[in-house]
């Protein structure tokens, strides 16, 4: 059974990028481009993992994840915070974890992409 992950992000070029990438990675891949519909679809979906753009129109990513730590419904699916606020030397000198939540700096590797969403899947 194919692993679903939930991708978020304003930007829709960058939604199709993931999108595409996931899915010819054998994901099952739902799309959401507005703030606002992450919590209803993700209780909807119930996905494996979130990828989540921190900086979005409205609520933004952080708070978004807050948001879904803190219901119950959806509380022990992995987010993976996605970023242009941190560079790649930051990531590296953090191990992609700040305040317990994972990170990647945007641009991303695929590949390095790819292997986080299977170590937090795991």
């Amino acid at each position: 059974m194919k692993r679903k992950i939930m991708v978020v992000d304003d930007e829709p070029d960058d939604l199709k990028v993931l999108e595409k990438r996931l899915s010819e990675a054998g994901y099952s891949v739902v799309a959401v481009s507005e703030s606002k519909e992450v919590l209803s679809k993700a209780k909807k979906e119930m996905p494996d993992l979130i990828l989540l753009d921190i900086l979005m129109p409205g609520i933004d990513g952080a708070e978004i994840g807050r948001r879904l730590k803190d219901d119950p419904e959806t509380k022990d699916i992995p987010v993976v915070f996605l970023t242009c606020l941190f560079t790649k030397k930051d990531e590296a000198a953090m191990g992609h974890v700040v305040g317990g939540n994972i990170f990647i700096a945007k641009p991303y590797d695929h590949e390095g992409l790819l292997k986080e969403i299977e170590k937090e899947l795991k």
